[in-house]
């Protein structure tokens, strides 16, 4: 077969050939931009699932379908050790440069281009990371008390009344939102709010690690009735099938059914493991159709590349004692697990592998499905575990 031709190509956002299964969702997010483009009561979205299902694939698909149909939108992604302010600022000024231009909304884009100005410069002492471009002089007392939760507010409504003008909306698209800092994910629900108290046009569609629900719920107790929690998990195995068989078949090449059942059953659904499998097969393959046993013979070059990129990349993070803590885990299988259970694998007690925990939370490796367990964030990861460190410690 001709790697030239492959379909697939695994990487981390990469879109896939054939975005499976994730139709009822996107429409579902349509709707809600919809209504709020119109003024009308909708909540914002936090897609929330594990590393490796297509959450930022699905995210910026969701942007285009929202700048296809005439909405404003910035995307960002929120990296751990970066201010929120910081983020936004330089986006935010793009999208109401862009407002400027239209004769309608030209006044109030200004307003709030005044408005990013105070705010960019009365943060600067707090969050010094932020690095904007000052288009307009700051208009005195306008989103300038250097205080966040008080001056985002004022920017985001800002802006809410320049997309209102044009009768358009502003969608912010935030990538890894559970790496935001507690105070400033607080001030950001705080503006949303605020915003949609007055049926202003500016909503966020975000995507996170499961442990984004709690943390929205520990920033503002309102949290949970001002989103939607959509749970983007595996696909099902008709959708699994098609996301692997229709960019085969675009290609002029088949795949044997009981090729797909070995696929589906390896890969259980997680879209960046079709990819992976997908890529082999097709590679391994001499000729069409692609086989069963052209699948089996790709199984190791597909764990092997995942072992050393998706898995290892994670596996590199951690200390030796959060390791550990990790195999401890991984022997016990795919979880979740009860803390007490890994603390007995490890002869600790509970209390003392507290902080080993929360730190592991922290760096996105495992979550809490609920109070006491413990899980991965990453599909399989116990079986990696098993391989990278086969002996416990």
């Amino acid at each position: 077969m001709d790697p030239v031709s492959n379909p697939f190509a695994p990487g981390a956002g990469t879109r896939p050939p054939e975005l499976a299964g994730r139709d009822e969702l996107r429409e579902v997010v349509r709707i809600a931009l919809e209504r709020v483009r119109r003024g009308l009561p909708a909540k914002s979205v936090l897609m929330v699932g594990l590393r490796g299902v297509g959450k930022t694939v699905l995210l910026d698909q969701m942007r285009d379908d929202a700048e296809a149909s005439g909405m404003h939108t910035l995307r960002i992604e929120a990296p751990e050790y970066r201010s929120l302010p910081a983020l936004l600022a330089p986006q935010l000024r793009q999208a109401l440069l862009r407002l400027a231009r239209n004769e309608r909304t030209k006044d109030k884009a200004q307003r709030a281009l005044r408005a990013l100005s105070g705010f960019a410069r009365a943060l600067k002492v707090k969050y010094q990371d932020i690095e904007v471009g000052v288009d307009f002089e700051p208009e005195p007392g306008l989103a300038d008390n250097g205080d966040l939760e008080h001056d985002l507010q004022a920017l985001v409504e800002a802006v809410g009344e320049a997309a209102k003008a044009g009768k358009t909306a502003l969608v912010m698209f935030i990538d890894e939102l559970q790496y935001v800092d507690e105070q400033q994910l607080a001030a950001l629900i705080t503006a949303l709010h605020r915003a949609a108290q007055g049926s202003l046009p500016v909503t966020l569609v975000g995507a996170g690690l499961p442990q984004l629900r709690e943390r929205t719920g520990k920033a503002k107790s309102y949290a949970e009735r001002l989103f939607d929690f959509p749970v983007v998990g595996p696909l099902e195995p008709e959708a699994t099938r098609l996301a692997i068989s229709r960019p085969i078949e675009a290609q002029g090449v088949r795949i044997e059914p009981k090729a797909l059942d070995l696929i589906v059953e390896a890969t259980q659904g997680y879209p960046y493991f079709l990819q992976e499998w997908g890529k082999h097969a097709w590679d391994t393959a001499e000729r069409s159709p692609i086989t069963r046993a052209d699948v089996e013979l790709a199984t190791p070059s597909v764990m092997a590349a995942l072992d050393m990129s998706f898995f290892r990349v994670r596996f590199d993070r951690p200390t030796p004692s959060e390791r550990r803590y990790m195999r401890a885990m991984a022997e016990l299988g795919p979880g979740p697990h009860r803390s007490g259970d890994i603390a007995a694998k490890l002869g600790r007690a509970v209390t003392s592998l507290g902080p080993t925990r929360s730190q592991l939370i922290a760096k996105g490796m495992i979550w809490s499905p609920s109070h006491g367990d413990t899980a991965f964030t990453v599909p399989l990861f116990d079986e990696f575990m098993r391989r990278i460190m086969p002996f416990e410690t």
